[in-house]
Formats: structure tokens, C-alpha cells, sequence
């Protein structure tokens, strides 16, 4: 099986031990619309100098980011927070499976300060699913976000958590700290659950956005799906309908690359044209923002995507 050195701690553990029985997946040809360049610029360098700096783990690397490039080159990272190791084993995801390490007390401090010297207008901050710990890392997000906003008080924060599944009174812990964007990814359909997504809820997950909002209306909720899975157009579209009873604001959706021959197979490449016309229909149920084309991603451009979700919430307001 292939090994991957993480460029933080050099360690060439195996990624996925856990993945290594299962039979190598047929890899579909890419076709031309998926392509990026390689990282390498001044900006690219300067970014992960920062990075490495301050001892972070970046969801860039860690899950194999094709947009890693671009993003770095400007100055945007996604950070991800309580370690690299993942208590999951989700079949599309590159992040390591295992027993995770104790937290980092330092770690939301060095987190601001990054956030600090980066000059970052909008921040990203993620984790690995911590089911071993009492509130799924609840708190730790909060102490993450609350440094941010010592350090660098000008700098608008978006969260991407976990479900904290079985966790009670994580979500209230995150929402209290009042991040300006809560994002919790579905991934996939509901009919995808037990293949790709087997350790969560899919209708846990939808009560989570909506439970967001109850809790404090002015919070932007987010959410973001993968395609080319295996899922039927019209179950895409059901997943908008359920997003929207739960008043989440924004949907990214984007295209599905499985990072081995060991992850879930890509089943169809998703043409640019069909995913214009999710985006067309997503506007039309009453999303506030939709990015959707085949390298979204739940972070890319999550900055500029930020100030639309404000001017089109003013807009539909009528301020």
C-alpha cells in the first residue's frame, strides 16, 4: 500500500492501515476539466513556512487538497485542528485512521498566531473526528476560535466540526463561541451512508445545521456534498430540499477524486453543464450562495464566498 509522509512530523506511517484489505478500486480516466496546477510558487512556500512555524496540520495536505496551489499562493490555508489522525475510517477520505494522540493545549495559541501573521481576512478552522474524547473536541474548538479573535480581531471565522455524534452539549459549546460561519459537511446522500460515510447519521448531520440556527439565527449555517459516488440526480435534490428545512445558507458541491485504489471508487465524472444546472436549481430553492463545479471544495474561496453570504442575506432583507 502506498505510504504518505506527513510533511509536518515526517512520519511515514502508513496512511490507512485499516483500508489495506480491501481489493483495489477500478480508477476512472480524469477527463480534461480536472486539472490543477502544482504548488510551488513564492506565496505557496511562504504559506507553508507559516505553517510549519507553528507546528500546525493543515486540511490542505492532510486530505490531499487539489486546490492547495491556489489557495497557499494567496495566503488561505484551512487549519485542522486536534491532530491528523482521525478516529473514522471514512471510505472517501485521505485524513489517517487511528487512535489519536492527547491534545495540544498550545495549540489554539499557535493557531491565532498564524492566523495573525498569515493576515488572514477569513479563517478556516476544521478537525479529525474525536470520538474518543468526552465532547468530541468541543471545547477546544471554542479556545481555537476565542484565540483567533486575541490575535487577530479583524479576521471573520468559519468552523467546519464534526457531528459530534452521541456528544450532548458539543454544538451548543462551538455555537456559543460564535464562529461567523458553521459549516458541517453531509458528503454524500442519504443511500451513501453505509458505504461512504458509515460511522455518521445522515438525519444526526441535517439536525445539527438546523439546531445551529435555533440556537442563534444570525450564525451563517453551510453545508457541502460530493458527487460522482454512485448517487441519482434526484436524491441530490432531495438533499437540497432537506438542507433547506433546516435554513443552511450555503451548499458547496463539488467533484469526487478518490485518493487510492484502496478509497471508494469514483463512479461517473460529473460534467461541468450538470453541475451549472445543480447550481441553477439550488439558487431556485432558495440557497443564499451555491459553489458548485468540479474542484469545489467546502473551503475554496470560503473568504470572498463570506462576503457574498452577507451582501445576499442584506439583499434578501431588504437592507
Amino acid at each position: 500500500m502506498p505510504v504518505v509522509v506527513d510533511l509536518l512530523n515526517n512520519d511515514s506511517r502508513p496512511r490507512h492501515p485499516e483500508k489495506a484489505h480491501r481489493p483495489d478500486q477500478p480508477m476512472l480516466r480524469k477527463p480534461e476539466w480536472i486539472r490543477v496546477k502544482a504548488p510551488g510558487s513564492p506565496g505557496w512556500r511562504d504559506t507553508q513556512a507559516i505553517v510549519k512555524e507553528n507546528k500546525l496540520v493543515t486540511v490542505c495536505e492532510e486530505a490531499g487538497c487539489p486546490n492547495i496551489g491556489e489557495c497557499w499562493d494567496k495566503k488561505h490555508a484551512t487549519f485542522m485542528i486536534m491532530g491528523d489522525t482521525c478516529t473514522r475510517a471514512c471510505a472517501f477520505c485521505n485524513v489517517r485512521t487511528g487512535l489519536p494522540g492527547p491534545l495540544d493545549p498550545n495549540e489554539p495559541e499557535h493557531t491565532g498566531i498564524a492566523v495573525a501573521k498569515l493576515g488572514l481576512n477569513h479563517v478556516v478552522i476544521t478537525s479529525v473526528d474525536r470520538d474518543d474524547l468526552a465532547d468530541g473536541g468541543a471545547q477546544h474548538f471554542a479556545e481555537v476560535i476565542r484565540a483567533i479573535r486575541r490575535h487577530a480581531p479583524g479576521t471573520t471565522i468559519e468552523v467546519l466540526t464534526p457531528d459530534f455524534l452521541r456528544k450532548d452539549g458539543a454544538l451548543e459549546t462551538v455555537v456559543a463561541a460564535r464562529p461567523d460561519v458553521f459549516n458541517h459537511n453531509l458528503e454524500t446522500v442519504a443511500s451513501n451512508y453505509l458505504t461512504v460515510r458509515p460511522g455518521a447519521r445522515y438525519f444526526h448531520s441535517m439536525r445539527l445545521l438546523q439546531r445551529v440556527k435555533e440556537i442563534d439565527a444570525s450564525i451563517f449555517t453551510k453545508s457541502g456534498i460530493m458527487v460522482g459516488l454512485g448517487e441519482k440526480r434526484n436524491e441530490v435534490l432531495q438533499l437540497m430540499d432537506d438542507l433547506r428545512s433546516a435554513d443552511v445558507d450555503f451548499i458547496t458541491i463539488g467533484q469526487y477524486l478518490a485518493p487510492s485504489r484502496k478509497h471508494h471508487p469514483v463512479v461517473a465524472y460529473v460534467t461541468p453543464d450538470e453541475f451549472k444546472s445543480y447550481e441553477t436549481v439550488a439558487y431556485a430553492k432558495g440557497f443564499l450562495m451555491v459553489s458548485a463545479s468540479p474542484l469545489t471544495r467546502s473551503s475554496h474561496h470560503a473568504g470572498d464566498d463570506f462576503a457574498k453570504l452577507k451582501t445576499n442575506r442584506a439583499a434578501k432583507l431588504g437592507r
